[in-house]
């Protein structure tokens, strides 16, 4: 077991471990920690625990120090200096007419090097520009291509829940999120209602997956055929969450796809799925003739919800 302390760098960000060394450190203090690029200002966010060196990524770097008033006050001006940079960049790529959209501006604590994201639908050459902005900042140049789930992260906005997004405010790693939650969840696969300002799919998506699958386990689909203490019967709505499935009773001996329209009840009712039994089949409007999965989806629908995920 090594000791170790969580450090961000952005609020929402991820955390990293560093070894605090001999130095005693609070939740929120301001430290000023060893990284790969260089120095850089963060502040803890998990006191000092125990983990096991097997869970951390070597070499361990070490927390150089508590921050000071001095080092506080050049943090605020290298973030004071992001407008006038972000400006000039801008220039830049316009004049050199790159396709390329520019997101944000940080400098290392140590100002040694300046790092550009920025998006683009494919590669960008700015060779020409990082020499420009070479000679203007005189220091190292890093442009850095991202996605448009981390363009979301670095700008914020709100969600349509009317809350911050969450990849913003407090989600530190974007999970897979994919149609089929959206499906299982029995949610409308309308892009406009299941993605983010981003234009993908929303994160939240796969806060309550888990237990919808629990809670699916068993349940039919509907145009299933079920037995039931009133007989047989197909499935017209399933409710998950309220573990209620909507029957419409059957005849039995109308078990012919030909003549099943004609043999349909006109009674409904409502179980738990603890009190049917599924027969495994799909019958009427409701069969699957083509042999897809329920997670399949084709034509127009498809090709909108592809572009979103």
């Amino acid at each position: 077991m090594i000791s170790v302390v969580g450090v961000k760098f952005k609020d929402a960000g991820k955390m990293y471990y560093f070894s605090p060394e001999s130095l005693l450190t609070e939740l929120g203090d301001n430290v000023i920690v060893e990284t790969a690029r260089g120095l850089e200002f963060g502040k803890v966010c998990q006191a000092k625990t125990e983990v096991e060196k097997s869970n951390l990524v070597a070499p361990l770097k070490k927390i150089v120090r508590i921050a000071t008033e001095d080092d506080c006050r050049k943090h605020e001006e290298n973030l004071a200096k992001k407008d006038e940079t972000l400006r000039i960049c801008q220039e830049k790529i316009n004049e050199h007419e790159l396709e390329m959209k520019l997101i944000d501006v940080e400098y290392t604590f140590d100002n040694s090097k300046v790092v550009f994201y920025f998006t683009a639908d494919g590669r960008v050459d700015f060779r020409e520009l990082v020499k420009d902005l070479a000679s203007i900042f005189r220091m190292r140049i890093e442009l850095r291509q991202i996605g448009v789930r981390d363009e979301a992260k670095m700008l914020g906005g709100v969600g349509n829940c009317g809350r911050g997004l969450c990849c913003n405010t407090w989600l530190r790693d974007f999970e897979p999120v994919s149609i089929k939650m959206a499906k299982v969840q029995n949610l409308s696969l309308n892009p406009t209602k299941i993605s983010g300002i981003c234009g993908r799919l929303m994160c939240c998506l796969k806060y309550e997956n888990d237990i919808y699958n629990e809670l699916r386990k068993g349940m039919p689909n509907v145009g299933e055929r079920v037995k039931t203490p009133d007989g047989i019967g197909l499935v017209t709505d399933v409710n998950i969450l309220e573990n209620i499935v909507k029957i419409r009773t059957v005849q039995e001996e109308a078990s012919a796809e030909n003549d099943y329209e004609e043999k349909l009840g006109t009674d409904f009712y409502s179980y738990s799925k603890e009190e049917i039994k599924r027969l495994g089949k799909k019958i009427g409007r409701g069969s699957n003739k083509n042999n897809k999965k329920d997670d399949d989806i084709s034509g127009p629908e498809a090709e909108e919800l592809m572009k979103i995920q």
